[in-house]
Parts: structure tokens; sequence; C-alpha cells
């Protein structure tokens, strides 16, 4: 791709997602030929970044060294600051959100009805992939926690499927947690009165790839995030006229 062509960009984070993201990008310009695709290629080892750029439909940023999931993403946000899209929408590139989809959580940004949108597996009963039960009871600590902060219920902090209009992607290029950030981007923008709405998405199997998470790391994980989320919580609100 040689220049924007819309005023939504969907952003691709991958690391080594060599297996899925040639696929995916097809299947994304198939759906959606309209809008625009960043791949942020993490330092990925298995050439990655440059099957993203073989498929020509794609603008691919092609990071030096391996910052991580809140660091590619960041990545993707300033990226769409600078270039002056209006929605941002960042999708997993493991293949386990639908592409079909997309457009659910676009629309209510459209109307107006949020500034944030979460793709959430959990706000409705569903028959589909689910998680592990571990991971599952961990999230549901995560929305119970999150309500005791903000008192605002979140069912999915995890999830890696949202989209922001520019007045929150412009805040999150400046202010995006690094480590991992989607727990704690949710109480960041609502100690920051950003309005976040759910819909319910489901999730597929990963395609390939590794989870970022691994169900070892899981009790130093939850330790870390609740007390990332409990920091965001408490430190003054983040004033600042961000330009639009």
């Amino acid at each position: 791709m040689k220049k924007k062509s819309s005023d939504i960009l969907i952003i691709i984070p991958t690391f080594n997602e060599s297996a899925n993201i040639s696929g995916l990008i097809e299947r994304v310009k198939e759906t959606y030929p309209g809008w625009d695709i960043l791949v942020v290629n993490d330092a990925s080892t298995d050439g990655s970044g440059g099957i993203a750029e073989s498929t020509g439909k794609a603008f691919v940023i092609n990071l030096p060294y391996n910052l991580g999931i809140g660091g590619s993403v960041q990545t993707g946000f300033k990226y769409a600051r600078n270039k002056g899209y209006q929605i941002a929408l960042q999708f997993d590139g493991d293949g386990q959100h639908k592409v079909s989809e997309i457009k659910k959580l676009v629309k209510p940004l459209k109307d107006g009805e949020a500034d944030v949108v979460i793709g959430s597996r959990f706000n409705r009963k569903s028959d589909g992939f689910k998680t592990q039960y571990v991971r599952r009871i961990g999230i549901k600590i995560f929305e119970w926690f999150s309500f005791l902060l903000i008192r605002q219920k979140i069912t999915d902090h995890t999830s890696g499927f949202r989209a922001y209009n520019r007045k929150v992607f412009c805040f999150l290029a400046d202010n995006y947690p690094t480590d991992f950030p989607e727990p704690e981007v949710v109480i960041l923008l609502g100690h920051n009165g950003f309005k976040m709405k759910e819909v319910f998405t489901q999730m597929l199997r990963r395609q390939g790839g590794a989870s970022s998470i691994p169900l070892a790391k899981g009790p130093y994980y939850m330790i870390k995030v609740m007390l990332s989320m409990f920091m965001a919580s408490i430190r003054s609100k983040i004033i600042k006229e961000e330009k639009i």
C-alpha cells in the first residue's frame, strides 16, 4: 500500500504469526476493501513482516527489536494519530477473532454511543470455542476487581479486539501501558472519563503462534496486573488536551 485511503485503520500487532498473517490480511481486505490495514511486526524471527509486505495490501512497520504487545499497539496508535485516522481498531494477528465481526465494534463509535468498544467473549453465553478454564477464572477476577475500582462492568479485560475513536487513541498514543496492557487500559480509560462499551464477539481457536500469557506464569501475571490496575485507579487524572 502506498497511501492512506480511509478514515479507519485496522492495527494488527504481530509476533511470529507467519502461519496466519497473509491469510488474515487477505480476509480483512476482502471484507472491508475501503479500510486501511497496518501490521506492526514486533521484531518477528519467522519472516512475518516480509510476508505481510508481500501481500501489497497493508502498511507494515517492522520494529527493530521486540517491544511486546503494549509497545506494538502504541506504535499503531502513534501511526494512526500522525496519519489523521478517525477510528483505530486493534485486531490480534493470531486468527482468534472473526473478521466479519469487526463492523460490530465500529458501528457504536460511528453512532456516538461510546469512545471505546471492546469485543467480549463473556458478556453473553455462547456454545463456541472457550479459552481454558484457568484463564476464565482470572478474567472473572479482573471483572470483579475492575468494578471495585471504576464502577463499570467489563467482562473481558484481556480481549485484544477493540475499537477506539480518535480522542481515545490520541490519548493512548502517549499513555499506553507497555507490559500486559489490556486490563490496565480499561482502568486508565474509565478513570479518565472515557465511555466504554462491550459487544459480544466469538473467539476462534488460535491458528498459530503462541499466547503472550503462558499458563505457567498465571499467578505472577494476576498479581502484577492487579497491582497495575490499582495504581492506574489512584493516579491523578491525566489532564491534557490532545490535538485531534
